[in-house]
Parts: C-alpha cells; structure tokens; sequence
C-alpha cells in the first residue's frame, strides 16, 4: 500500500504528529485535574518541544543574516567573441541551450541571525549552480577583494570582528586593533567604509567570486579566471544616515525587498562577466595576481560578458532552504578548477567542514543541496542518511571500490587533466609583491567627492573610539594609501577627540536618561 493511499483516509488538513498520528488536542497537557500537575506519558507534547528545542543549526559563525531565492543561469556561449570552449569545457558554460538552475544566497557577513540589514558589513553573495555535471558553487561577496590573503589569519579576523568575549559587546577598537597591524587590509577598508559597505538592497548589488580561479579546456590547457555579478537593476548603496533612517523603520528592509520584487513577478537579473589571465606569476606586474585583496584592473584585463542569471522564485520555506543551504568553495564541476591562491585553499577546506558540522555529514542528501542529477557513492552512515545514493544496477552488498561483483565504477575522463607544474621550498612566509597600498590610494582616489566624504566621516566616527595608539597606526595606513587620505582622517580624529563620550557611551546614558519610571505589577 502507498503513503497516498494510506493517507487518503483522512483529510489533508487534519493536523498529526511527527509520526503520524492525529492529534485531537493540540491547547492542553494531560495533567491531574486540570490544574495539574502534568504526567509523564504526555507523547504529543514531549514531540513537540524536544523538537522545538532543537529546530535550530547553530547558527553560521559567518553569513549568518541571510536572505535567498531559486532561478536559472544561462550561458551565452562566447568570450569576447570566441567559442566559450577555447578557455573551458565546463559544461554550464558550453551548452548554451541549457537553463541551469541555481539558488542564490545573499547574507551579511560579521553579524548575528536576526541583525538587521542596515549594519556595515560586506555582504556574501553565493550560488549554487545545479549543473547537468554536478553542482558547482560560487561562493563569493559583493566587493571584489578581501581583508586578508593568509587563511592562518582568518579565525583572528573574525574574532577581532565579533563581540568582545568578556562583555558580549562589539568593539570598533577590537576591530582595529587587528586591522593596524594587518596593513594588506587598506583596500577593503576602504570600500567598506565608503558607502559599497552599505548596499541599498540584495537586487542592486554586485557579486565577485573574489577569488582568482582557473578555467581548463579539453586538452587540460588553463587560464585564470574572476567572475563578477553586474546587476541589471543597477547598483545602489547607501550613506551612514540613510541606513540609519531605513533602520528605525525596518531592520529586515532588504529580505523584504527581494521577496516582495519576486512575488510581484519583478525578477532580479545579473549578467556574469569574467576576466581571464595567463596563468604564471606575472613579473611586469606590482602585486601578485593570486592575491585576494587586489583588483585585477578593467583597462588591463577586460570584463568579458558570458552569461545571465535571473531569480524568480522565493523559498518555500526559509529554513529548509536558506538557512540549510551549503556553500563550499571547492565544490566545482569538471572544466573549473582552483587556483593557488592560499586563501581560497584554506576556505575550501573550511568551508564544506563548517557544514558537516553545522547541518549534519548528510547535508548533501537534503534537497536544496542535493545535485539534479544521479549521484551513487560508497560514502554511508552518520545521522539522518536516508540512502538516496545507491547506483540503479550496484549490488547493495559492495560499499567499496574497485569490486567485480557489482560495485560502483570509475568515470572516463571527459578531457586531459590539467596538470599544474609546482616547485619550491616549503616554508612559511608572506608573499613577495604585498603592495599593500597603491590600490587602496588609487580607490580612494576614483571615488567621487560624497562617496571620500563618507568615508572619511564613517572611519572617523569608528575609530574616535579607539586608544590613540590604533588610531596613529590606522592613520599611517590611509597616508601610505594616499596623504590626502591621511590628512583627513587624521583632522576629523583631532576633533573628534575634544568629544568625551563614545556614541555606545552616549546611548547608554540617554537610555538611562529619557528612561520612563513605572509602578511596578
């Protein structure tokens, strides 16, 4: 008998418990006389709260305040004129009269899960391409380069960034401290405290997979690649007092403006543009081009337009598909491949393991992150695996391979593999080529005059707070970048140092202050 016809007793709407049962009284325990006590034997409620109690992950560490939406890329087939194939065999890139389903998770990076949208903060933008080959994500945020490009750094970073650990408070002087002794971070400061820290919305936004990757052909041939999300819609970002206004209205505005865009049939589009490059370590350059926290420049090495992603379906249901959503940066399809960069290194590791503690060593079997196409694997065990993953002729009995009693078998490999050629010492040290400033000084210098005002207004209300000796060193930073820069900050620090109280001072003692007395109940 089917699970249809077992079910088609009952009407749809009766309300049962987790295994099946109807429940007849969903307002009351069973106690002693209706005042109680409770018994123990009380199964519908005993269901109901131990699954409450539980019905929450733990919360991502990262990106944790997430919004998301399902829809589709499609390739356009060609760069810059030329077969798509030339650069890579992938197949969500050749086959151009595929649409390739995706879902897309927008997040803010530093803050909890229910912070609101306003805060500065880079935001992420991943994608989970459900490719005919496999899923490939696309894990990246809306500005191009990162704080740093060691992973060894990257717990610390994020610390610093947290709440401070003693009074659960978060500290713009913690942040700082981090950040003038990491000096590679100019160039992200820079954009984040401009007003791109501060995005108006999901759908206005641009996208980076940050990271340089490589591109392989079918002769196993590669080129570095970077991928950037140009929205259609146009790119808006905000200055501190506008988020301050949208914030004393609405803390959730931009999860509310992706849903409602989608449910009005308003849907969002980005066109995916990459940049590639030889790979090799490029002496004519000044900064290495593996290095996360540089731009590769346009008018050196042009936006190539390949592709078009639209979003026009909204979650069924936000925990079973954004908040379980699992991202990894290494999870790539044939035809891609990494690049050394050793921060994408470590964040391939990190990343994958995050969910498998996170979600569960499973999680690949939920459906929003299950692959569209069949999967069999030898991989079993560990909690909730419900099996979906057998081959249609694999004997049950094998779990192992090779087998020649009806085990699984290897792939034939579409093309050559790409075979990087590596030497060198093992040792730890820092790149050779840093050049940690000059692109910071040139952003600086590309913004128009509101958009330096603001950043210059943003990171002097940030640090006024911080002892004067992360102030200096903050201040050299910005002076390396540009003098101008320096200078600026370096006066607004000046003035600001005659006011005593910080804002988070200031607004505990207003609390205190315009504070209503009441009787007590």
């Amino acid at each position: 008998m089917t699970d249809q016809q077992h079910q088609s007793k009952e009407p749809d709407d009766i309300l049962t418990n987790r295994q099946g049962h109807p429940v007849t009284n969903n307002q009351s325990v069973r106690t002693v006389g209706n005042r109680g006590p409770t018994t123990l034997e009380n199964y519908d409620f005993l269901e109901k709260i131990t699954h409450f109690d539980r019905e929450r992950t733990p919360e991502r560490v990262v990106h944790a305040r997430g919004a998301g939406a399902h829809g589709y890329f499609q390739s356009y087939g060609t760069v810059n004129g030329e077969p798509i194939s030339k650069y890579t065999r992938a197949k969500v890139f050749t086959n151009t009269n595929v649409q390739t389903p995706v879902f897309v998770r927008f997040s803010t990076v530093v803050h909890g899960g229910h912070s609101p949208e306003t805060l500065r903060d880079p935001r992420g933008f991943a994608v989970k391409f459900y490719t005919e080959d496999g899923n490939w994500d696309l894990v990246g945020n809306n500005l191009k380069i990162f704080f740093i490009r060691d992973p060894l750094k990257f717990p610390d970073m994020v610390h610093s960034f947290h709440p401070d650990p003693v009074t659960n408070v978060q500290d713009p002087e913690r942040m700082f401290d981090f950040l003038c002794q990491s000096p590679e971070s100019a160039h992200m400061v820079t954009f984040l405290f401009s007003p791109w820290g501060i995005p108006a919305n999901y759908r206005q936004m641009q996208g980076s997979g940050v990271h340089a990757y490589k591109w392989v052909n079918e002769e196993g041939n590669a080129v570095l690649v970077k991928y950037h999300w140009e929205p259609v819609q146009g790119i808006k970002n905000l200055t501190q007092k506008e988020a301050d206004q949208i914030q004393m209205k609405d803390f959730n505005h931009a999860t509310l403006d992706l849903y409602e865009a989608i449910d009005r049939s308003d849907y969002p589009e980005w066109e995916l543009y990459v940049q590639l490059m030889e790979d090799g370590e490029h002496a004519e350059l000044n900064f290495d081009p593996l290095d996360p926290t540089k731009l590769w420049y346009k008018e050196d090495y042009p936006w190539h337009k390949v592709g078009k992603m639209m979003l026009n379906k909204n979650p069924e249901n936000y925990f079973t598909e954004v908040e379980q959503a699992a991202f990894g940066t290494g999870v790539l399809v044939d035809g891609l491949d990494f690049s050394d960069d050793k921060l994408l290194q470590g964040r391939t590791f990190s990343y994958s393991d995050t969910q498998r503690y996170r979600v569960g060593s499973n999680y690949l079997q939920l459906p929003i992150n299950r692959p569209r196409k069949h999967v069999a694997t030898n991989q079993e065990g560990g909690q909730m695996d419900f099996r979906t993953d057998f081959g249609s002729r694999q004997n049950p009995h094998v779990n192992y391979e090779p087998s020649l009693i009806g085990g699984l078998k290897e792939a034939v490999n579409p093309g050559k593999e790409h075979e990087p050629y590596v030497e060198g010492n093992v040792k730890r040290e820092k790149i050779s080529r840093e050049n940690n400033f000059e692109q910071a000084g040139r952003t600086y210098r590309k913004f128009s005059d509101w958009e330096r005002d603001e950043l210059i207004s943003n990171l002097v209300a940030a640090l006024s707070s911080c002892r004067k000796e992360i102030q200096d060193r903050m201040v050299d930073i910005f002076a390396n970048c540009d003098e101008d820069y320096g200078k600026r900050v370096a006066a607004g620090l000046q003035t600001a140092g005659a006011e005593k109280d910080t804002k988070m001072e200031a607004a505990v003692k207003q609390a205190e202050q315009l504070g209503h007395p009441s009787d007590p109940y």
